[in-house]
């Protein structure tokens, strides 16, 4: 009942880091967890979660690196294989070495071959924090894919190299042939192990669907038992559990891409199970780290041999030659040539190599590791400063998070500013381009039979590209907006000549250019003042709705109901308002307003066509028709313009998938409503 009470508590503490999160946005997660974790330890509660390295792997650290293989994009990874194996087994293996003389000069009491273990467990990136730490900090992809990697890859080469130099230190024996030779059969056996079983799995599940076994059920324990027993498996043949369930992930996500699940059912299920799952394991990581660290801290200020002052400086000395030795390690291997030889990897700047150095902070695993150092040696001698190390690791991982939390969004901050301007001018680019095609192979295609059809898919290109080209801009978008007035009420303004003119001529009688006038007026009210118009039009319909309620009708409005205007005849009248309008934009066309003026002549056309149709649903339906047959033009043009733009390296893929993911639904809408009128 004690341990269930623990369980309870400690997940309600993740429900507690996420309200937290929304009150105090700018400290990261982690940190608000391992927190949670410290002031439940401290407080007389009495709860001690052990920490047992093995178990804490399996249950935590394998679930958590089998989610990221299945989602980590593979065509990114491979592009990157160079720079990520550089820092996955050549810096780990730098650290090592130089980090570990660095221990052992700076506290000797710490011997070589510790302090090598601990230099190894310290090697290690924490993925999970990396990725906790990336989704408040927007960073560039290539780096985030190359930290994903590195994550995925250092773990394993961590933890070998820990375990040799406990087993150096514990036996007083080594071999760096031996050592070398076991860890390439580790490491390779435990990635091919991964997927051998891996790829059994997913044959045993394709067999039981092949039954007819389609509960969903059974399927998704099969998913969520895969990484525990392929963790265990390869364990069991002392080969990387790590680097097999990375290998899993990745196995299942190839799978994934080349044959449907069985039901969306199940992709559904799986989606959400495996949401919560890994909501709940990355929470309790951070907040099982708080929980060790007062029972560590409290070990080290107890013991008169340490001076707290002195152990403080110990930490931000190792932290900052590990943050330097990956800067310049980052940086050397650049200049060493790796990127030169895989041209199709961007060269990093100062910038992202700054970002790739903060981001490498220290998490469970390093902490996991710390605690399985064994309490004696073989003689059954102490091991030596084995609170001294574990207290050192925990400091680690706490200055790299905070290091990480603070200077990670200033460095980011002007990069992802100036890339997120990048991608806007990119996309605005695309679509005004893809815009622009559309409407001059529409203008290739017009024909005397599809003109009105043509026009009028060409204004509705042209008010997009309007909208475009004025968007972000307050100081244009002001002005277009009075431009834009102005040539409207010109408009309005013919309209109202040409009444006035009718009714001269008495072409028109005296109540329909009345009613006309009226019209004219409201629309000059709705184009220079907004609300006086709107609040005008709420009181005529609720004044039209009294009247019809009490059964009152004015005179006027009653001669009006009565005199029964042919529809053909106000018809007639609109379309030669509309005409007047169009031929005095013309005459009144700049280069100041032609943009804005060709734009309300495209509305006035769509307005003429709309009447031309009226009542002659023949004429409508062969309108939709050829409006249709121009539209299927224009999005495949549109489709064959991003395309070559992408080919021409002007937008990435990221911007060419969005585009036609708009184009798609576009056509969608589009292609719906216009099958309505056929």
């Amino acid at each position: 009942m004690e341990t269930f009470s623990i369980v309870l508590l400690l997940l309600a503490l993740i429900g507690v880091s996420s309200i937290l999160k929304h009150v105090i946005p700018f400290i990261p997660v982690p940190l608000v967890q391992i927190a949670l974790g410290i002031v439940i330890a401290v407080l007389p509660l009495e709860i001690h979660v052990p920490m047992e390295t093995e178990l804490f792997l399996v249950l935590f650290i394998a679930p958590l690196l089998f989610n990221d293989g299945r989602h980590v994009p593979r065509s990114a990874l491979w592009k990157l294989r160079v720079p990520i194996l550089l820092l996955a087994l050549g810096l780990v293996f730098i650290t090592v070495y130089v980090i570990g003389y660095l221990i052992h000069w700076l506290i000797p009491t710490i011997p070589l071959p510790a302090a090598f273990a601990l230099a190894a467990i310290l090697s290690p990136t924490d993925v999970v924090a990396v990725s906790a730490m990336s989704g408040r900090v927007k960073m560039p992809k290539d780096v985030m894919h190359l930290l994903e990697g590195e994550g995925l890859m250092n773990d394993a080469s961590g933890l070998v190299a820990f375990k040799f130099a406990v087993a150096a230190m514990v036996t007083g024996v080594f071999s760096l042939a031996e050592a070398s030779m076991s860890f390439l059969l580790i490491s390779i056996g435990g990635f091919l192990g991964g997927m051998v079983l891996a790829f059994i799995i997913i044959r045993f599940r394709v067999f039981i669907r092949r039954y007819g076994m389609e509960d969903v059920t059974i399927h998704m324990l099969i998913q969520i038992m895969t990484p525990f027993v392929i963790y265990l498996a390869a364990e069991h043949f002392h080969l990387s559990g790590i680097l097999a369930v990375v290998a899993a992930g990745i196995v299942h996500a190839i799978e994934k891409d080349r044959e449907k699940s069985p039901s969306i059912e199940l992709q559904v299920v799986s989606k959400s199970t495996w949401t919560v799952i890994l909501y709940i394991l990355n929470g309790l990581v951070f907040v099982l780290l708080g929980l060790q660290i007062p029972s560590v801290l409290n070990e080290i200020l107890k013991n008169p041999q340490f001076s707290n002052v002195v152990v403080i400086k110990y930490i931000l000395i190792i932290t900052a030659a590990l943050l330097l030795l990956r800067f310049v390690w980052v940086f050397g291997s650049w200049w060493g040539g790796w990127i030169m030889k895989h041209r199709r990897v961007p060269k990093p700047d100062l910038r992202a190599i700054g970002i790739t150095t903060i981001s490498g902070v220290r998490g469970a695993v390093t902490l996991a590791g710390s605690f399985s150092i064994p309490l004696v040696l073989n003689d059954g001698s102490p091991f030596p400063e084995r609170a001294l190390i574990i207290f050192i690791a925990a400091g680690v991982i706490l200055l790299t998070l905070i290091a990480a939390s603070i200077f990670l969004p200033m460095i980011a901050k002007s990069e992802s500013k100036r890339a997120e301007l990048e991608k806007e001018a990119m996309e605005q680019h695309a679509y005004m381009s893809i815009k622009a095609a559309a409407i001059l192979a529409i203008r290739d295609a017009i024909n005397d039979q599809n003109r009105s059809a043509a026009l009028d898919v060409i204004s509705d290109y042209n008010r997009e590209m309007s909208k475009l080209k004025y968007s972000g801009n307050a100081r244009d978008d002001i002005q277009v907006k009075k431009a834009t007035m102005e040539v409207r009420l010109k408009a309005l303004e013919a309209e109202a000549d040409y009444i006035e003119g009718a009714l001269k001529e008495n072409t028109i009688d005296l109540e329909t250019a009345i009613l006309f006038q009226e019209y004219i007026q409201r629309m000059e009210m709705a184009v220079t003042n907004q609300v006086k118009f709107r609040l005008l039009f709420l009181l005529r319909l609720l004044k039209n709705i009294l009247l019809r309620l009490g059964g009152i009708f004015t005179r006027k409005r009653e001669r009006l109901d009565r005199s029964k205007l042919q529809h053909s005849k106000l018809i007639k009248i609109k379309t030669s308002m509309s005409e007047a309008a169009i031929c005095e934009l013309k005459k009144n066309m700049t280069l100041g307003n032609k943009e804005i003026t060709y734009e309300v002549i495209g509305e006035y056309n769509e307005m003429l066509t709309k009447l031309k149709l009226f009542n002659n649903a023949e004429a409508a339906k062969e309108f939709a028709r050829y409006k249709r047959e121009l539209l299927v033009k224009a999005f495949q043009t549109e489709r064959d313009e991003v395309q070559t733009l992408y080919e021409n390296g002007q937008i990435t893929s990221d911007i060419l998938r969005g585009v036609r993911r708009q184009i798609n639904i576009r056509e969608a809408y589009w292609m719906e409503e216009s099958a309505l009128h056929v």
